[in-house]
């Protein structure tokens, strides 16, 4: 396979970049943003203007060994009820420095596992974001919902507050590498859940899988790929595993002898992608496989769609609030955070404040260097006429920094009058590529495996 030994050639099978869903990423946020930052960004939003809003609920029933989001484990609902009342507090707090005619575009619930809630809780959780602020046209509302945290009653409360879109991680479905990783779900179990969302008339399904897991073969990804294509999903995100148990410590329960190489990470994606190709899925981005009629595929080819803290998006918003303790906000002017502690996060809300602990204001090249990632992850691409037009920067500017790129990529990236590209055998470095357009500085500890 030609492309592995360029790649080897090159070193690129140790590089440890960013996943860029954002630009500057989250280890460059500082404490210099806080909550008059908020409040004034929020304030600044235009008046009938349209938000996107994401949730956080950083609970679960049972910490999975290779998740490294910003979760915790409860046993009973008495400190998730707790946290529901703060979180509604931060819900009216946030609506009150609206500008008027302000509506939702879209409301995505993630975590950590939303599914925890009650019944109850979903009916109240809801009302309490539609009465502060409601929906526009068009709105759409995703919840993550974990196959093993699910049950009818909280599926007609989804369904009664208006869910269009389900989120199913699956990871894999080979029942040994389940337990390697701490998360047993068994096929039959995923099938029932989605078999539920269909019978309430939610259509749309998103599905996560992972490559890269320990003990993880092309057979054994194969079989998963396919039990996971039975489902006929609209969407799938193939995520590699990202095996940092320095950032994540629950992540040393898994045995990194047992995962598989770079090299051998390059085969899995591969050998999934074919699948998901051969079924009639278009490829979008880095990651992302879309049934053609999906609106994430329609994206892809007229060239809206976007990335966000989410990943891939078509969500036409400038704006995305985040909204929970670690929730971050994508306003015009910069990046916000809100405190991770979840007691830190409720005192700051107690105390009738945002909870914003950190985050970064855009300066210099900021927005011109995240639009040129951002294209490049998306559509594998930078259009240098968009870049001088929107930014007013001189061709030489961009002359010399595609000439850098080309040298250090070789047969990977096409230099061209019309910009930069990326070929197909170049996009399993569609990371490593944007990374020679961030100018600030990286600790690789802090991230993946770029392959």
């Amino acid at each position: 396979m030609e492309t592995v030994s360029q790649l080897a050639r090159l070193g690129l099978f140790d590089a440890r970049v960013p996943r860029y869903t954002s630009y500057p990423t989250a280890p460059h946020f500082n404490d210099a943003v806080g909550h008059e930052q908020f409040l004034e960004w929020t304030r600044a939003l235009p008046a009938d203007s349209r938000i996107s809003l994401y949730v956080h609920i950083p609970f679960c029933r049972r910490l999975c060994w290779f998740c490294a989001c910003r979760t915790q484990g409860t046993s009973s609902l008495s400190p998730v009820g707790a946290y529901l009342e703060t979180l509604k507090a931060e819900i009216d707090l946030f609506a009150a420095s609206l500008p008027s005619g302000v509506k939702l575009s879209a409301l995505h619930w993630g975590g950590g596992t939303p599914t925890l809630l009650d019944a109850d809780m979903i009916a109240d959780l809801a009302d309490s974001v539609f009465r502060a602020i409601p929906a526009g046209e068009g709105f759409e509302f995703s919840v993550e919902i974990d196959p093993n945290e699910i049950d009818d009653p909280r599926l007609d409360a989804l369904a009664r507050a208006g869910m269009t879109r389900a989120s199913i991680g699956v990871q894999d479905f080979d029942p040994e590498i389940q337990k390697i990783i701490g998360r047993e779900q068994s096929f039959e179990v995923t099938q029932s859940a989605v078999d539920g969302i269909r019978a309430r008339g939610v259509d749309s399904l998103n599905t996560d899988i992972l490559y890269g897991l320990p003990d993880q073969s092309r057979a054994r990804i194969s079989d998963s790929v396919q039990k996971l294509l039975s489902l006929s999903p609209d969407r799938v995100a193939l995520y590699g595993y990202a095996h940092v148990p320095w950032m994540a410590r629950r992540q040393t329960l898994i045995p990194s002898e047992a995962l598989p190489t770079p090299q051998e990470r390059l085969k899995l994606f591969d050998t999934a992608r074919r699948l998901f190709l051969w079924d009639g899925y278009d490829e979008i981005g880095i990651d992302h496989f879309a049934r053609k009629d999906d609106s994430m595929a329609v994206a892809a080819r007229d060239g809206s769609l976007r990335r966000n803290f989410q990943g891939y998006t078509v969500d036409p918003a400038p704006v995305l609030v985040g909204l929970g303790a670690s929730a971050i906000s994508r306003f015009p002017q910069g990046y916000a955070q809100n405190l991770s502690g979840t007691g830190d996060y409720t005192r700051a809300i107690r105390d009738g404040r945002p909870a914003t602990g950190r985050g970064h204001t855009f300066q210099g090249q900021d927005l011109m260097r995240a639009r040129m990632i951002e294209t490049l992850m998306c559509s594998f691409r930078i259009d240098r006429q968009e870049i001088t037009d929107t930014f007013g920067v001189e061709p030489g500017f961009l002359d010399a920094a595609f000439a850098g790129v080309k040298e250090r990529f070789e047969d990977f990236v096409e230099v061209s009058e019309a910009g930069l590209s990326i070929p197909i055998e170049g996009r399993p470095l569609a990371r490593m590529i944007a990374k020679a357009f961030d100018v600030y500085a990286m600790d690789k500890a802090g991230h993946s495996h770029a392959i």
